[in-house]
């Protein structure tokens, strides 16, 4: 095995793969929801546990999901209108 090629053994870098950060942003965000929803039935538990503040991470993660959802959307539409108005 080579660790160093001369650039004329290299071959060419692949071309990028299109993603859909929708899917991506709104799968982390409902797994968060999820996580909301079983510390809110488990609350007592978890304070007996000294871990309430699981429920505050949670929300936080709900919350920081729907603003890069937001955000993704966002950007997502200025690049669609961007690319037909040229």
């Amino acid at each position: 095995m080579r660790l160093w090629l001369s650039e004329s053994e290299r071959r060419p870098d692949p071309a990028p793969v299109r993603a859909d950060a929708r899917k991506a942003a709104l799968a982390g965000t409902l797994g968060w929801v999820l996580v909301l929803i079983g510390t809110i039935v488990f609350r007592d538990a978890l304070d007996e546990a000294g871990l309430g503040w699981l429920i505050w991470a949670a929300a936080t993660g709900v919350v920081v999901g729907v603003i890069g959802l937001a955000v993704v959307l966002l950007l997502r539409r200025r690049i669609q209108r961007s690319t037909s108005s040229s």
